[in-house]
């Protein structure tokens, strides 16, 4: 077996975080590896893992057990979504949207009575949800947001737009974020099946070809007024929830990068030329060396931030430096395993392109590369650039 843990990280985990990771691991293995290669060529999305992911648990582990979640610890989710990217970043983002975008804005900012209807059904699979804040003309500054709701008296009413929402196409509760009468971003649940809903798929995509990914459109759409979110008021309850879902993102890059480095250290070993396998060969070794030094930094950069994050300490700022380093991290890995490779490393043989092109949409979706950077220098010298 590769070791990939060189500064010996497992001894810095309890037994039940590295029970979780292998059992994580071992479902990657058996139920992802074989088919999203298959899957990933087809455009296609295996609906079938998400009933799957339920029974494992994956959904909202850290979450209260009376509401179907795990009660587990911020650095067991973070281990989660590193195995669960090591097979593929859209299955990674299923669980991330579903816990940290779908299950915590209910649970955070819901009333008990939405808890009970929708946290249970989502933590097992039966249900499916996702994600509005991302709109057409709005993506980095969601604070332009048109999206809006009336309140008619007995309902509200609904019109705007949300585009590239993960899940979208297939989910049976959306969580919305709009404008109230009086300009204040709030959340709503709204369910499939609301008159003037719909959610077309977005097609053509090169990159998390797993995954679903569509739009949300609303005309006219009456939202009953017990799918108000009555206590996300104002852009900070979205933002909160886009922190959680962040810090899942910043394990999960490392996922994919050891997925690329294992595969790279393989193929060195096998593949033969000019009478000796090419990891004998200096170039090749310092690729690898280099690979490794990067991942060790990232893991240590996640462990950090999962302590931090398990003590209630860590920064909005803290999480955008862990998911732009690790994922642009990821990226350069995947490249240079992809050089190891040769043409074969942009073959579905091996998993290296997929891992490459989804990467190139997590560099970009929940914050920007630049974006975070710029969180970082608000952060650094406490002037935002954004305006």
């Amino acid at each position: 077996m590769i070791d990939t843990d060189f500064y010996k990280l497992d001894e810095l985990l309890t037994p039940e975080q590295r029970l979780i990771r292998q059992s994580i691991r071992t479902f990657t293995d058996r139920e992802i590896k074989p088919i999203i290669n298959d899957y990933a060529q087809r455009a296609a999305f295996p609906r079938e893992l998400v009933r799957k992911l339920g029974e494992l648990g994956a959904f909202g582990i850290t979450l209260p057990a009376e509401y179907g979640g795990g009660g587990l610890d911020y650095t067991s989710y973070g281990l989660l979504c590193q195995e669960m990217e090591r097979g593929d970043s859209g299955i990674r983002s299923v669980v991330s949207v579903q816990s940290s975008l779908v299950m915590g804005p209910i649970y955070h900012f819901g009333s008990e009575a939405q808890r009970r209807k929708y946290l249970p059904g989502l933590a097992t699979g039966e249900l499916l949800g996702c994600f509005g804040l991302t709109e057409p003309d709005h993506g980095s500054n969601p604070g332009g947001m048109k999206t809006h709701f009336t309140d008619e008296g007995a309902h509200y009413l609904l019109n705007g737009a949300k585009l590239w929402i993960t899940n979208a196409p297939l989910a049976d509760v959306a969580v919305v974020w709009a404008r109230n009468e009086q300009g204040r971003v709030q959340g709503l649940l709204v369910e499939r099946g609301m008159e003037g809903f719909s959610t077309p798929e977005i097609h053509n995509k090169w990159s998390l070809r797993a995954s679903a990914t569509g739009e949300l459109v609303f005309e006219n759409v009456k939202v009953p007024k017990e799918n108000l979110l009555e206590n996300a008021l104002g852009l900070a309850a979205p933002l909160h929830c886009l922190d959680q879902a962040r810090y899942g993102i910043a394990w999960g890059a490392v996922g994919a990068a050891l997925d690329c480095y294992e595969t790279a250290v393989q193929y060195a070993a096998d593949r033969v030329q000019f009478d000796k396998p090419i990891g004998a060969f200096q170039l090749t070794q310092k690729k690898l060396a280099e690979m490794l030094t990067a991942l060790t930094q990232a893991q240590l950069l996640s462990w950090r931030l999962g302590t931090l994050k398990d003590q209630g300490k860590a920064t909005t700022a803290q999480i955008s430096m862990a998911k732009r380093n690790n994922v642009d991290m990821a990226l350069r890995v995947a490249r240079e395993a992809r050089q190891i490779l040769g043409g074969m490393g942009i073959t579905g043989e091996y998993p290296i392109m997929r891992h490459l092109m989804n990467l190139e949409s997590v560099v970009t979706y929940e914050g920007t590369h630049d974006i975070h950077l710029l969180i970082l220098g608000a952060e650094i010298t406490g002037i935002p650039a954004f305006k």
